[in-house]
């Protein structure tokens, strides 16, 4: 292999690995880290291009701050460095997440670990919450978008299909935006080619590995918007569709996605642990991921003409007001379960508050939580 590529990956995975172990607050924080290192500090890419790398992962399904982690690594050194770039930001996160559900499943029911989750749950509907509002000020950009929103989150909460909701909105504002551009058969091209994905969940009842890897092969093809909104897929395809954990169980992914570095993706890793044990976790986690590789390394060389299509724009918006419906309606429905007495009624406000007015980094208020929870349990 030639020295300098060497080195570029040696830069690639080091730089990475210290990110994806780092890399607490979400995707907005995963993404301004990644700015300070690679254009402050390294100038592997100017600020424009930076920008434009970030538009390009808003028009496709999957984790921003991965995708701009894999996208940098194919700018650097091809293939192998969008490999490399993109499994050692992942692979910190999910060690950790690992190792943290084989410590669930051993002591799941003691005591103090159910008095630390009691607490980290209503912190995390607040935080999912506070998601909402920013987000949402981003989102609706006008009464279209914003009946969109409340459309999806009705139609969701009364049993539609989330891929369907998602699409469907995402079609709906494209077509609205571009009338006199649109031309017959131009529509159905853009979401055919991921309609098959959407019957998927129906048709695998069963647990079972390869049930698994394409459930989560599935989301991941057709996830957009912010972390918080694979939330509405976690539920409906384990919890409501299949049955395959209960909502207490997703609760305890979410906290543990929330409080460990690195992509909230990681979620799905904790729940292939619940099922199948290591080998589930890793199953899980590359269905999830699979697709960002993929997507990166097609869309990549097009960037420049997909930031130039009407269609994409209108298409994106409008997935984005989708994402917010679907993102209320899972937290309502989360919540319900959650917010289960006056107590945790307290500490989501609080947090939401704390949030709100002092902007207390997410994961010093999930500890904090978490101590109110334990202490109520051993007092």
């Amino acid at each position: 292999m030639n020295p300098a590529l060497s080195h570029r990956l040696a830069e690639l995975a080091a730089l990475f690995f210290r990110l994806g172990a780092t890399a607490f607050g979400g995707p907005a924080a995963h993404l301004a880290m990644i700015h300070d290192e690679t254009v402050r500090r390294r100038q592997w890419l100017d600020d424009q291009r930076f920008l434009d790398l970030v538009g390009a992962t808003n028009l496709i399904p999957g984790p921003n701050s991965t995708e701009m982690a894999i996208h940098i690594g194919f700018l650097r050194a091809g293939w192998r460095g969008l490999l490399v770039a993109g499994a050692s930001f992942i692979v910190p996160a999910v060690c950790i997440v690992t190792a943290l559900a084989w410590g669930y499943v051993r002591v799941g029911s003691a005591p103090e670990l159910d008095g630390l989750l009691y607490g980290i749950k209503p912190v995390v509907i607040a935080i999912i919450a506070q998601a909402i509002w920013f987000l949402g000020r981003k989102a609706v950009t006008g009464a279209g978008t914003a009946l969109i929103a409340a459309l999806v989150a009705t139609l969701y909460l009364a049993g539609a299909n989330e891929i369907a909701l998602l699409l469907g909105g995402g079609a709906a504002v494209m077509a609205a935006r571009n009338l006199p551009r649109l031309r017959r058969g131009a529509l159905g091209s853009c979401i055919v080619p991921l309609g098959g994905l959407g019957a998927f969940s129906a048709a695998q009842a069963h647990w079972s590995y390869p049930a698994l890897f394409l459930t989560c092969l599935k989301i991941g093809s057709v996830w957009y918007g912010s972390g918080y909104v694979l939330l509405a897929f976690l539920r409906a395809d384990f919890v409501a569709h299949h049955g395959w954990i209960t909502e207490r169980q997703l609760l305890d992914a979410i906290a543990v996605g929330q409080v460990t570095p690195g992509p909230l993706f990681t979620t799905v890793t904790f729940i292939g642990y619940l099922l199948g044990g290591v080998a589930g976790a890793l199953l899980a986690t590359l269905g999830i991921f699979i697709p960002s590789i993929v997507l990166v390394s097609l869309t990549n060389p097009i960037i420049p003409r997909i930031r130039r299509s009407p269609w994409a724009v209108g298409l994106l918006d409008g997935i984005n007001a989708s994402s917010l419906g679907l993102m209320a309606a899972v937290t309502w429905q989360l919540g319900v379960k959650a917010l289960c007495d006056p107590f945790a009624v307290l500490v989501a406000c609080a947090s939401i508050a704390l949030l709100l007015r002092y902007r207390i980094n997410s994961t010093w208020l999930i500890a904090g939580g978490a101590l109110l929870g334990l202490g109520r349990t051993l007092l």
